[in-house]
């Protein structure tokens, strides 16, 4: 067991070595720009031979007694295989994943791991070679670990007897100072490796098994955000919120602070029909009108016929962040989208459940299968009277990708349900599919450019499809009572050299139908400002706890933004970032040409006091309302008088 133990520490060091030079190597000019490749060896190490030395304790500590025993030793180097096939498995699939999201591996795996059809399909049509590559290196290093590691070789010599207790003595105080990492109150965790305002390069320093067990650990706690940022007295968390959502006065309802009456700014006998059409993935890079790729020109058309919000921000980077936004209106959080935590299964606040109270029908429209990231439960469990997934469309798909039905399917079935809904009010969500990773759609849509099936012509497609629907659309009799919002979830890929790479939450979002003014309009907007809004345009005058803004009536001019670990607010030129056990840090943003490489700037600041207060607030306020229930509508609350 002592030779195990020896060998495994050694081998899994100069692994998790050898495999963080290479991603160094292959990141080289980010590595470079954040201080170069010690940082990232040292503090490597650090977290390494943390993590090893818990996963090697029991087998050291117990080597000096039962080491020349077989039966010990072969459990012992089973257990070292389990966790050395673990490091390899995650750290082959680095690459990869760095590429998809600019990060190494993280809670997305086991998010990941509740939708095993569709990942295998994802898989198997868009990444056969690095998969393939992927499998081969996993067997040939978990071979070379096992040939390492054999199972019938006890120590030869027992340990003497006076010796044992020695042994086990010194080896426990070693394992513990390495496990701890660190002399300092608090033991070694990722922040105490982060040496730069390169989110990317920032997991360098930590392996992926390290990064997921973290991940693992974080969603038992439901990452409250007072144990993320630190804490502030309620009553001021609470004042600043209400403050800054224009509330004045005392709470309607003591128990729900957030709760009050909105007016509508619209008037009239009949409240309008709804629509939100949420775009996988169309994050404004793509977007001629905003000075992206230019792969959008019927979004580009449209946006002359309706309320073009050119700077709407999403308020984090995975679609059930974006449902989340957009039909509650709730605050990011560091853990996981209200969609799938516990709390918020039944009675959680949604524009469903506020527009049911005023008699409308409303519906969740998906090409895919609802139970992907937990949709169906949730939005059935609030206010949604109907959820429609590809299995239950009423119209035949006439293609199906690895994701669902495409994306001028999921349109035929919404035209579809509009027509059928006559006279009575409607809410309706419909999320597409088609702009996702291995890139799927139905051939001779339009002319592709390079690879068919490459992010920029799904992007394409995605777009041919929103000109085709409401090409329909204006000419059917729905088009003079409905209010419609074109907006995406969160960009395709976000990444870049800071905290919170900011353009890349940068999307589009457009208000066209029935009364809504035309216009540009460039000023600061969240994805959470966008309920309240539609709920003005459409003529609901209403009780709900949204703290987001009705653009018809003021502008915040402030956007929030969770990237992992790290939170964002903007307001106006200044950007706020705090992070996990660190100080805050603030940045002036400018913004000349985006997408250019030099378009977007972030100049360090002196932090403002007042503007950090504001930002932990807002970080704060959503974990406490989500962990006190209090983000719901009381039993009399909803319809109000216009």
């Amino acid at each position: 067991m002592r030779k195990l133990t020896w060998r495994f520490i050694v081998a899994a060091l100069v692994f998790l070595t050898l495999s963080r030079v290479g991603l160094s190597l292959w990141q080289w000019t980010r590595v470079h720009d954040a201080g170069g490749l010690w940082p990232v060896l040292f503090g490597g190490w650090r977290i390494d031979l943390s993590l090893v030395a818990m996963i090697v304790a029991w087998p050291a500590l117990l080597s000096p007694w039962l080491g020349h025993r077989a039966w010990p030793t072969r459990i012992a180097a089973w257990w070292l295989r389990f966790w050395w096939l673990a490091f390899v498995l995650l750290e082959v699939s680095t690459p990869q994943f760095i590429v998809e999201y600019d990060t190494r591996p993280n809670r997305l795996y086991f998010e990941y791991l509740t939708s095993p059809h569709e990942v295998a399909a994802m898989l198997w049509h868009g990444y056969k070679l690095s998969v393939a590559a992927g499998l081969v290196a996993f067997a040939l290093i978990g071979w070379l670990g096992f040939r390492l590691l054999p199972t019938r070789r006890p120590d030869r010599v027992p340990m003497r007897g006076w010796l044992r207790p020695v042994a086990t003595v010194l080896a426990f105080v070693v394992l513990f100072l390495a496990g701890r990492g660190t002399l300092q109150h608090r033991p070694l965790n990722a922040s105490q490796v982060a040496f730069t305002n390169d989110a990317m390069v920032n997991t360098l320093p930590l392996n992926s098994l390290y990064n997921v067990l973290n991940a693992a650990i974080a969603l038992g706690n439901e990452r409250s955000a007072s144990a993320v940022y630190g804490k502030m007295p309620e009553d001021e968390m609470q004042a600043i919120v209400r403050r800054d959502a224009g509330l004045e006065g005392a709470p309607l309802d003591p128990q729900y602070p957030s709760l009050h009456r909105q007016q509508a700014t619209r008037q009239g006998d009949k409240p309008l029909n709804l629509v939100i059409i949420l775009e996988e993935s169309l994050g404004a890079q793509f977007v001629g009108s905003l000075g992206g790729a230019g792969y959008t020109p019927e979004l580009d058309k449209l946006a002359n016929d309706g309320w073009w919000l050119t700077r709407t921000y999403a308020t984090g980077t995975r679609s059930a962040r974006g449902l989340e936004a957009v039909t509650t209106g709730f605050l990011p959080t560091p853990a996981e989208a209200v969609l799938k935590l516990p709390r918020s299964q039944r009675d959680f606040f949604t524009l469903g459940a506020l527009l049911d109270t005023f008699g409308y029908h409303t519906r969740f429209l998906y090409g895919g299968e609802a139970h992907f990231d937990n949709m169906r439960s949730f939005f059935f469990g609030n206010g949604f009277n109907e959820v429609v997934d590809r299995a239950t469309f009423e119209t035949k798909p006439g293609f199906v990708g690895s994701w669902g039905a495409s994306d001028e399917d999921m349109f035929n079935e919404l035209h579809h349900r509009l027509l059928d809904d006559g006279d009575k009010p409607t809410l309706t969500v419909a999320f597409s599919v088609s702009n996702h990773t291995p890139w799927e759609y139905p051939a001779g849509r339009f002319q592709p450019e390079g690879d068919p099936a490459s992010n920029a012509n799904a992007v394409r497609y995605a777009d041919w499809s929103i000109g085709r629907f409401f090409e329909r659309a204006k000419q059917s009799p729905y088009w003079n009572h409905t209010v419609f919002l074109i907006v995406a979830d969160h960009d395709a890929r976000v990444f870049g050299a800071s905290l919170v790479p900011v353009r890349h939450f940068h999307i589009p979002a457009l208000i066209l139908g029935a009364g809504v003014p035309v216009k540009k309009d460039d000023h600061i907007v969240s994805q959470v400002d966008l309920a309240p809004t539609l709920l003005s345009l459409i003529g609901i005058s209403s009780e709900h706890p949204m703290l987001g803004a009705d653009l018809t009536q003021r502008y915040p001019d402030r956007a929030i933004m969770q990237y992992g670990d790290n939170y964002g607010y903007l307001k106006d030129d200044r950007l706020i970032v705090l992070r996990p056990n660190q100080p805050p840090t603030q940045y002036r943003y400018t913004l000349n040409d985006e997408y250019s490489p030099n378009g977007e700037k972030l100049e360090p600041q002196p932090v403002d006091p007042q503007l950090e207060k504001t930002a932990l607030a807002h970080a704060l306020w959503p974990s406490w309302a989500y962990g006190k229930q209090r983000y719901r509508l009381p039993e009399k609350a909803g319809a109000a008088k216009p």
